[in-house]
C-alpha cells in the first residue's frame, strides 16, 4: 500500500469520548478537549476545526492516542487540503465560538 505523502492543511476532527459522566470519563474529556483546543479552533461542543500544518497534525494524533482509551473512544480527522476547497451550510443560529472560514 502506497503512503500517502499529500499535505493537509485543514482539518475537521470529531470525538466521543464514552463514560463521560464517570470520573474518568471527565477526566478524559477534559484531557481531549484540551488537547484539541491546542491545535485547532472549537466550532461547537466535540467538534474541532481549523488550519495545522502536517508536523502539527502529528503531534495532536500522539497526544491524543495516548489520553483516549481506543476500546471505548473514538475521534475521526476529516483532512482537507486547504479551508477553500470545500464549501460549508449552516442552517439556524452560528455559534459564537465558530471560526468563519471565509476571510
Amino acid at each position: 500500500m502506497k503512503k500517502d505523502t499529500t499535505n493537509y492543511n485543514y482539518v475537521f476532527l470529531f470525538y466521543d469520548i464514552a463514560d463521560e459522566f464517570s470520573d474518568v470519563g471527565k477526566y478524559r474529556v477534559a484531557k481531549v478537549f484540551k488537547i484539541c483546543k491546542k491545535y485547532l479552533k472549537h466550532h461547537q461542543k466535540s467538534i474541532f476545526r481549523g488550519n495545522i500544518t502536517p508536523s502539527n497534525q502529528i503531534k495532536m494524533t500522539e497526544e491524543l492516542k495516548k489520553v483516549i482509551d481506543k476500546n471505548l473512544d473514538f475521534i475521526t480527522v476529516i483532512k482537507v487540503l486547504s479551508s477553500g476547497s470545500f464549501s460549508e451550510v449552516t442552517i439556524g443560529t452560528k455559534p459564537n465560538e465558530c471560526e468563519s472560514i471565509f476571510i
